[in-house]
């Protein structure tokens, strides 16, 4: 099924959504989730990375022990969590590329994005910024001696 979300906004997912929730009503199928909603923020992280990624674990730094707890004290333990690690593998090292065997991730820090409502994990030496190509577009943007740009799309 194509999605046109990117054209037409949210118009343009309606009908995948619709058969994304029919897939998932089905009796037969086997759904299910990678953790449940009352495991711990760790316990989340641990099981997306071994369940979704593969890994053998994670590591969890002092700081962010501290900011997990605060987020469980502060009730936002039953949050979903959202992994923010490197594009180029399942592990949180770019260098392992794809989907290496025997690694763990490490958990740098943890914040809570209240209006969203999950959890972001950062890790590895991810940034939290956009995700940019390795060869930004603006550095294909000219102006030409009329005032004419090119390279915008």
């Amino acid at each position: 099924m194509l999605s046109t979300v990117w054209a037409e906004g949210g118009k343009g997912g309606e009908a995948l959504a619709r058969e994304v929730v029919r897939l998932c009503e089905e009796e037969k199928g086997d759904f299910t989730f990678s953790y449940a909603d009352e495991l711990t923020i760790e316990e989340k992280i641990e099981a997306v990375v071994k369940k979704v990624y593969g890994g053998d674990g994670i590591n969890v730094m002092p700081n962010a022990k501290k900011q997990i707890k605060k987020l469980e004290s502060l009730g936002f333990g039953n949050c979903p969590v959202c992994i923010a690690k490197t594009q180029y593998s399942f592990s949180d090292d770019a260098t392992k590329l794809g989907a290496p065997e025997g690694f763990t991730v490490t958990v740098k820090n943890v914040k809570v994005s209240a209006g969203a409502g999950f959890i972001v994990v950062l890790t590895g030496d991810i940034l939290t910024m956009p995700g940019l190509p390795k060869v930004p577009a603006a550095e294909r943007i000219d102006v030409d001696e009329n005032g004419v740009i090119s390279g915008l799309f």
